[in-house]
């Protein structure tokens, strides 16, 4: 008995197995929705049946895929037919393409179409000469040319992919993105449909209306003209080049930023800005650079360096102004300088340094209250040199160990051809000089006042001659007469130690420190498109349409 009802189940399972297999192996056979006419032609179609329009399309239908056609060629042993004439295949509501010719093999859930192909989906339209379709994959591509359209942009490469699910397109082989307000070539790019969000892999450029931007790796949302951008990455903005490890642009915003080992050329005004973070604001003519900023301006042939732990530059060509502030700093090879801030206008040449300023020409160094620098407008050349309130003048005396020092109320330089010839003191002037004979013996130490003083400065910028222009007041003391308080002016600081001698120099031990931070890698644009549609998704939600 249980022999027999082991027999009866056995039946059961092999005949259910059976039926469930024909209906799969039904399933997976191309379907005659409408055959039209048909003939037979074992010379031309051997082992197939044509299929002809009467006035109605022939139709066929596979696994949710339906195409029409004028002439269709099935082989029912391959699972395969080929189409021609006004060809039409639809997958589901959002899919379909258009061709003179399609062949599709129902086993692999393949397809080829060829001549006058026409993709769409939803928004976005493919043309090409040759196109296959990889149902398994959901994956539409071409190798000889296409073109795709949606409603920002066009898109062409030789060689292409479709993902139908995603909406992405992937691009290799001179791929060119137009659109109404710039375009972008690149070798290697990923776009995707639902954003606009373009991601590129290989040389890359853009170019708008008023900036060219160009990589080799980066990402770029072309309905918002906004991207970031990484390797040999620069930009061409505000009449500016940027350059740095990481950039990021926003045109909406008319900003450019620049992140790590950034450099800012400003050829107009013959300007390099250099530091690991800076900022470029179009509609404010600005710049802002910290992280070791630096700003070198070409000046006659010779560069002028500044640094501090902030830069600000701001103005149109020609009224610039430059603002270096907190440890603020100066190289040039004939003029050195720290303060506190510098502020610097380039419309009436002032160059202002502020908060205990001391600045060194030749073997001189310089100290008061405010020291003005003034260029000529003209040539861009250093023209003159102003000190406010207990300016003074101290060089070390080169044959001892004093120093000679000028003081007055207020100094006036001139300069001629950038170096610094002639110095004036007025008012409340004094002089403590160490006097020579011509064998370089101490005769000993002049202490005058006077009215007015006059230095002249040799080719060296060291101090040639001292004329008093009024009657001076003093007297010439042995050395042994004068203390060691007597020989210095209470004003008198030696700061020696903290000039900068060389360009390299001219950073601070704490700007020294600085170095660039690692960059965060790229989101990936799976990532970022999903963050991207919920963002729109919310902007919706708060500004609904009435």
């Amino acid at each position: 008995m249980i022999k027999y009802i082991c027999l009866i189940v056995s039946f059961l399972v092999t005949t259910f197995s059976l039926f469930a297999q024909q209906e799969e192996g039904k399933k997976r056979r191309i379907e005659i929705v409408y055959g039209g006419e048909f003939t037979i032609d074992h010379v031309k179609y051997p082992g197939a049946t044509i299929f002809k329009s009467d006035g109605k399309r022939v139709q066929f239908h596979h696994q949710g895929l339906d195409v029409w056609c004028d002439l269709a060629v099935l082989y029912e042993a391959r699972n395969e037919v080929i189409a021609y004439g006004d060809v039409l295949l639809q997958q589901g509501d959002t899919l379909q393409m258009n061709s003179k010719y399609i062949s599709y093999n129902g086993n692999l859930k393949t397809a080829v179409a060829k001549e006058e192909v026409v993709l769409k989906n939803e928004t976005m339209t493919l043309e090409t000469e040759e196109l296959f379709l990889d149902r398994n994959a959901q994956v539409a591509y071409y190798n000889n040319f296409g073109k795709i359209t949606d409603i920002e942009n066009e898109l062409t490469s030789k060689v292409g992919k479709y993902f139908i699910e995603t909406k992405k397109n992937q691009f290799t082989n001179a791929v060119k993105i137009v659109n109404k307000d710039f375009t972008v070539d690149s070798q290697v790019l990923d776009y995707f449909h639902n954003t606009g969000n373009a991601y590129f892999y290989g040389a890359t450029t853009i170019v708008g209306k008023d900036y060219k931007t160009y990589s080799e790796k980066g990402f770029y949302d072309t309905r918002r003209e906004e991207g970031y951008f990484k390797q040999n990455a620069k930009i061409d903005y505000d009449l500016k080049t940027i350059k740095g490890d990481s950039l990021y642009f926003d045109k909406k915003r008319q900003f450019a930023s620049a992140t790590n080992n950034i450099i800012i050329l400003d050829s107009l005004n013959k300007t390099t800005v250099k530091g690991h973070y800076g900022e470029v604001h179009k509609a404010k003519d600005s710049m802002f650079i910290t992280k070791k900023p630096l700003i070198i301006t070409l000046v006659e042939r010779d560069s002028m360096y500044m640094h501090g732990k902030k830069i600000l530059v701001t103005g149109k060509e020609g009224k610039r102004n430059i603002r270096v502030f907190h440890d603020a700093r100066i190289y040039k090879t004939d003029l050195q300088a720290k303060c506190d801030s510098i502020h610097s206008n380039e419309e009436n040449g002032l160059t202002q340094l502020i908060g205990n300023p001391v600045a060194w020409t030749g073997e001189s160094q310089i100290t008061g209250e405010n020291i003005h620098l003034i260029a000529d407008k003209r040539t861009q050349q250093m023209d003159s040199l102003k000190v406010f309130n207990n300016a003074l003048v101290v060089e070390k005396d080169s044959l001892g160990d004093g120093y000679n020092q000028v003081k007055g109320r207020v100094l006036y330089g001139k300069f001629k051809k950038n170096r610094l010839k002639q110095i004036d003191f007025i008012q409340n002037t004094e002089s403590i000089q160490y006097v020579y004979t011509e064998k370089n013996e101490l005769v000993g130490i002049n202490k005058l006042t006077c009215s007015h003083i006059k230095l002249r400065l040799d080719e060296n910028q060291q101090i040639a001659q001292v004329v008093f222009i009024t009657q001076p007041i003093g007297n010439l003391y042995p050395e042994e007469k004068l203390s060691k308080e007597e020989v210095l002016f209470k004003e008198f600081i030696w700061r020696g130690k903290e000039r900068i001698s060389h360009q390299n120099e001219i950073f601070s031990e704490e700007a020294q420190k600085i170095a660039p931070k690692p960059i965060e890698a790229f989101k990936t644009p799976e990532e970022n498109d999903v963050e991207e549609i919920k963002k729109t998704k919310e902007r919706n939600e708060s500004n609904p349409i009435d």
